[in-house]
């Protein structure tokens, strides 16, 4: 059979089935205003997502709209079946984005078509002798054919008035991306995402002095949407981390873009208890400096960060533009020998609030680089730790870092907070409660 006929069937196969997966999925038992995870709203004042009304996701799921899914196919067919009507999404066990229509997880030859494969591809973008144009011609758009069956596959998208949560200590969606995208009112607790990897990563030889591969996918992306509260998860590369992946043409080939990103006018966001580890490019709250993105950013990106654990990330935990962000009380850890290049980006009129927080630094990370300076914007950072002495971070980097002076300031004062740790007390706090199937 033809690659593409028989790629686009698999596929089909897979997205076909969301209206069987329905006669195997079981409702929940759950009373309608029953207490408990599934049922939990956030509580009043907790960070931005509790500004401007409450963010109650499918709190009031009548019994019908209340589902236990198993796979991605079945993920799909409960988010159909209730549209936008409240609903509570129960994930059981181990839902695999690149899979088959029974959940059978699939590789990327799956997804290969008109001709492509990777050494094919090698060959014929060599550097040595395609130079320094971006790829084009009949390898890079069989690449791009490829990319798109995985993109069909992979991508999830999360209707308004959902409360996605994880049954138990185990729920995980392994390389499936979450698209809260133009919604409102979203709840996504209590599950470990792993591993959303692309497996047609692009090179462009004009990315930076020696070129670089490009992936696409963040394991949670909130795009355009307003309310959401994502609260008790873990985000990391599974067990596909990048450092472990070979290099071709001189550099390393990246499967992986970020964990988990807030971009293009997405508002009201609070993110709680939470683990983001082991990853290069973590967290972008704003994805652009253009025109365009400021039209559409300013004004929005009201994020509020606590009680996170941040470990052992390279950068962007996280890297904002535009917006009103409130980092507090969070632990962020760099061990010896993970890579380390900062924290907190300061971008394009970004109003970061940092305060109350704990690093734990290993003994190689100079404390000047827990910030970085992208673009001239002020910046709040009181009461903050590092191992276990408290720093003026905006001193240090601007005595570290002279050439990046940050100004002090953000010019605002959250107040959307329902309790403050001592931050020499969060490393224990965080550490013990954060996570998927902690603290719910």
């Amino acid at each position: 059979m033809p690659a593409r006929i028989c790629h686009a069937r698999a596929i089909a196969l897979v997205m076909g089935c969301a209206s069987l997966a329905l006669a195997v999925t079981v409702p929940a038992q759950a009373a309608p205003h029953s207490k408990g995870i599934e049922r939990a709203v956030l509580p009043a004042g907790d960070g931005w997502a509790a500004a401007d009304g409450s963010t109650t996701g499918g709190s009031n799921a009548t019994p019908d709209h209340v589902y236990t899914v198993t796979n991605r196919a079945e993920l799909i067919a409960a988010f159909e079946d209730a549209g936008d009507a409240p609903k509570i999404v129960r994930i059981a066990g181990t839902v695999h984005g690149n899979s088959d229509a029974a959940g059978t997880p699939i590789g990327c030859e799956e997804y290969q078509t008109d001709g492509y494969t990777l050494d094919k591809y090698l060959a014929a973008y060599d550097p040595a002798t395609w130079g320094k144009e971006l790829p084009s011609g009949p390898l890079e758009d069989a690449r791009a054919a490829s990319a798109a069956l995985q993109k069909a596959a992979v991508e999830v998208q999360v209707p308004s008035n959902t409360t996605l949560v994880g049954v138990g200590e185990d729920a995980t969606v392994i390389g499936a991306s979450l698209q809260v995208n133009n919604v409102s009112n979203v709840i996504v607790r209590n599950i470990t995402f792993e591993d959303t990897y692309d497996c047609f990563p692009q090179w462009d030889p004009t990315d930076g002095a020696t070129g670089a591969w490009n992936s696409e996918y963040d394991n949670l992306v909130v795009t355009g949407s307003s309310h959401v509260w994502v609260d008790h998860n873990t985000f990391s590369d599974g067990d596909r981390p990048d450092a472990d992946q070979p290099r071709y043409y001189g550099e390393l080939f990246q499967q992986h873009d970020g964990l988990f990103d807030i971009v293009r006018g997405a508002d009201l966001v609070t993110v709680s208890w939470n683990v983001l580890k082991n990853h290069d490019k973590t967290m972008l709250i704003g994805n652009s400096d253009s025109a365009a993105t400021a039209a559409i950013d300013r004004g929005k990106l009201r994020v509020t960060l606590h009680h996170n654990l941040f470990q052992d990330l390279k950068e962007r935990a996280p890297r904002v533009r535009f917006g009103a962000v409130d980092s507090y009380n969070n632990h962020f850890v760099a061990t010896a020998g993970a890579a380390y290049g900062y924290s907190y980006g300061v971008g394009m009129e970004s109003r970061i609030v940092a305060e109350h927080n704990a690093f734990t630094l290993a003994s190689q990370v100079d404390p000047a680089t827990i910030l970085k300076k992208w673009k001239e914007s002020p910046i709040t950072a009181g009461d903050n730790y590092v191992n276990g002495r408290r720093t003026d971070l905006i001193a240090v980097h601007n005595a570290g870092v002279p050439a990046e002076q940050l100004t002090t300031g953000a010019g605002w004062t959250p107040v959307l907070r329902t309790r403050i740790d001592n931050p020499r007390a969060v490393p224990g706090i965080v550490d013990h409660g954060a996570g998927a199937g902690k603290g719910c």
